[in-house]
């Protein structure tokens, strides 16, 4: 199998293109910095691209079995602690993605022979937050940037569908992994003994270790009547509080000391809703086609993560 990822050298792409290379599929990735991809296989292809265009790499849709699109700015920063939301940075993480969408659909539509599935990212902020209930793919968008961002995202790779590809959109949860991410800067207080909620701490965490989110996505490519939206979650969200007592448990350290909702606003400003909003989410779809989670609780996914 021949596979396509933009955005390969990120967190999810990463880990996506060392699974399938060991298993002997042929994997590009796709990286506007090349030197940055890190994994090594002899079943690995490292291309450059713009983010913007199929210029110098559309051939490469031409008999490609899957692209997975994963490219974009991150929406909450590179670094360890989020970026404000500026005017211009809105507009880049929403450009930067519909560029990427629009460029693949330029190289499935010039392909001769066009790829058989479409991979599509997205995330839970799609959602309204804070609904006071779990959510499954049968609810309604909610409002604001992030959803605005996810909305236009999704739509960007549409048009493939009526080019004959079959499309699925894959609304990831928090992902958790040593390897980037949000789960090391959320365990690092609680190395420090200064652990505790953040914000109200009641806000809904859904989450998914990496392991289960590449086994999804991989899943998803396998079974043909996969098509549409579907929520990449693990089956038991929790809550903030709750997630960081499974943290506090592992580690055996105090869970004591709360993060103030004012802080974050005045130390991030709008990019704080990532912090202090909350989703409940299921992934009904997915456990629907018979989908089973390595890690499907909290304590579990952080053991493993730990003692890694």
């Amino acid at each position: 199998m021949r596979v396509i990822i933009t955005g390969g050298s990120g967190l999810i792409g990463s880990a996506l293109a060392l699974d399938l290379s060991k298993d002997s599929h042929h994997v590009v990735v796709l990286s506007r910095n090349p030197k940055n991809v890190t994994q090594t296989s002899p079943n690995l292809e490292v291309v450059a691209w713009d983010a913007r265009t199929a210029n110098g790499w559309g051939k490469l849709a031409d008999g490609a079995d899957v692209i997975i699109n994963l490219a974009g700015e991150n929406i909450s920063g590179e670094g360890m602690f989020p970026s404000r939301w500026t005017e211009e940075r809105k507009k880049r993480i929403i450009q930067s993605r519909i560029d990427a969408g629009h460029a693949v659909v330029e190289a499935v539509r010039d392909a001769k022979n066009k790829p058989r599935v479409l991979i599509q990212a997205s995330a839970i902020g799609y959602y309204p937050p804070n609904a006071g209930r779990t959510l499954t793919e049968d609810d309604q968008p909610g409002t604001g940037f992030q959803t605005d961002v996810l909305k236009q995202y999704e739509a960007s790779t549409a048009p493939v569908e009526g080019l004959g590809v079959r499309r699925v959109i894959i609304r990831s949860g928090v992902v958790l992994s040593t390897a980037g991410g949000a789960f090391l800067p959320q365990a690092l207080p609680f190395k420090m003994f200064a652990g505790g909620p953040i914000g109200s701490g009641r806000q809904g965490y859904s989450w998914i270790h990496i392991a289960d989110e590449v086994a999804a996505i991989r899943f998803l490519i396998d079974h043909p009547a996969a098509s549409g939206a579907f929520n990449v979650t693990s089956p038991n969200p929790v809550t903030n509080r709750d997630f960081g007592r499974a943290i506090a448990r592992v580690m055996g350290r105090p869970f004591w000391m709360p993060v103030p909702s004012f802080a974050l606003k005045l130390a991030f400003g709008e990019v704080s809703e990532i912090l202090l909003d909350g989703w409940l989410i299921l992934p009904k779809r997915l456990l629907g086609m018979g989908f089973n989670f390595h890690y499907p609780d909290a304590e579990s996914a952080v053991r493993n993560l730990l003692r890694k």
